[in-house]
């Protein structure tokens, strides 16, 4: 896989919640804060975002919105309402809202609503958030500009379309039309910001030929005992060059980047499969389990089998508690 894609594939845990919601006259609702990244699609008409600080966002028909961490905020049909006022919506918790489905987002009718969203949350692993998800802004609006971001208008596009009316399949459709939408709003937030130029961080990493090409290749061969002289051959640059670059760019030194990539590949193992911890320890390049429990431990405070257990309990503890919601 590319960078982008193992970087998604890191962060999600479980599938899309959402919520449709219709919207009439003097409305408002508070979200969040959520223990992951809150979205809003608006399928028609428009509104207002008002963040908890900061200036009020103006939303129309096609518009995206992704709140990276979970920020609390308010959606409202104006800008100029008391954040303290506005009552707190229904599914201001990730509990509040449904597995991406068709029972969880039931057609309706929009004929004179000011509003129709389509509001919800990804899932993300807590214990581990990529450094391209922690570097972004709060709120990442992204308005229905014609002419941009054609995936992603695309995207919105068969979203609404779906949900305008049940067909066979829609529940598959709009559980991978929801995956889909993480990807292209990613995709839109890099490649937008590596275009303005507004400084380095992942944007510039991900679109910059060399460092992506050095990540690329710790990414597919997290094991390989790489050197900063070979991943900087990789890139086409001397070895102090690619490492001044890359430190810029990722915000740390190649092989501190790597140790975290090797560890984060690991706890993902650890979560989602049976292998033993020797395999486990092969895999992402050290030579024994001893050497991979001590960094795992010091990387995340618990032995390699803690972690494993743990995770596994919470997990039993979330699908029982969407079973009976």
């Amino acid at each position: 896989m590319d960078v982008l894609s193992d970087v998604i594939t890191l962060m999600r845990t479980g599938r899309p919640l959402t919520a449709r919601e219709r919207k009439c006259g003097q409305w408002s609702e508070r979200h969040g804060p959520f223990p992951g990244a809150g979205f809003h699609v608006v399928l028609r008409g428009g509104g207002w975002l008002i963040p908890l600080e900061g200036e009020p966002v103006s939303l129309g028909t096609g518009d995206v919105v992704l709140l990276p961490r979970g920020a609390e905020h308010a959606l409202a049909y104006s800008p100029n309402l008391p954040f303290s006022d506005i009552p707190q919506a229904q599914h201001a918790s990730l509990k509040g809202l449904h597995a991406a489905d068709v029972q969880g987002v039931p057609h309706a009718r929009t004929d004179g609503a000011s509003a129709d969203l389509l509001c919800g949350a990804y899932q993300l692993d807590q214990d581990r958030t990529h450094p391209l998800l922690a570097e972004m802004p709060d709120i990442v609006h992204l308005p229905a500009t014609v002419g941009s971001w054609l995936a992603l208008r695309s995207a919105v596009d068969l979203l609404g379309a779906d949900l305008e009316q049940a067909r066979p399949g829609s529940s598959a459709a709009l559980t991978a039309l929801l995956e889909l939408l993480l990807i292209y709003i990613l995709r839109a937030y890099t490649e937008d910001r590596a275009a303005r130029q507004e400084g380095g961080g992942w944007p510039a990493a991900l679109t910059d030929t060399g460092i992506a090409t050095a990540l690329h290749s710790m990414h597919q061969e997290p094991g390989r005992p790489w050197t900063v002289q070979e991943l900087g051959a990789q890139a086409g640059l001397s070895r102090a060059a690619f490492a001044r670059r890359f430190t810029s760019l990722v915000g740390q030194p190649p092989l501190a980047y790597l140790t975290w990539w090797r560890l984060t590949t690991a706890a993902r193992m650890l979560r989602e499969s049976e292998a033993p911890l020797s395999a486990i320890a092969g895999r992402v390049g050290y030579a024994s389990q001893f050497a991979f429990a001590n960094a795992f431990k010091r990387e995340y405070g618990q032995a390699p089998g803690s972690y494993r257990k743990r995770r596994r309990d919470e997990q039993d503890l979330c699908d029982t508690e969407q079973a009976v919601g």
